[in-house]
């Protein structure tokens, strides 16, 4: 499914949790909406992922510092990481939920695959 938002719905912030967050969208509105206040709250952290940092943010995805194990340099994100730093940097949100999209960030140059297939960066997790 296509999730595409322009613009921050006033309603939006209403609905009730469940709603927000285990909706048809999966909560990627809500991500992308809290991204638009953050950039709000933080300028600098903006500017950073205006300039394609993947920055550190609440969802597993951020980059702080490059990787440097030999075990595994596939990293994975939730797509809710890559709703919440579109709206970070400004854009409307453009999510496929059935497709992966990898980013490059722009300061440490690891490449980060964002999926709606949570087991991926679960599994990464526990082997690190």
């Amino acid at each position: 499914m296509l999730i595409h938002v322009g613009e921050v719905d006033p309603n939006h912030a209403s609905l009730p949790w469940e709603t927000k967050w285990q909706g048809p969208d999966q909560g990627l509105i809500a991500a992308w909406t809290r991204g638009r206040e953050l950039a709000r709250e933080n300028e600098e952290l903006a500017q950073a992922a205006r300039q394609g940092e993947l920055v550190t943010l609440p969802w597993k995805g951020g980059v702080g510092v490059p990787t440097t194990s030999k075990k595994s340099k596939a990293r994975f994100g939730p797509l809710r990481y890559l709703a919440m730093w579109q709206g970070l940097r400004g854009d409307p949100l453009e999510i496929d939920t059935t497709a992966e999209v990898t980013l490059t960030c722009s300061r440490t140059h690891t490449e980060v695959t964002f999926t709606p297939d949570i087991g991926k960066y679960f599994q990464l997790s526990d082997e690190g």
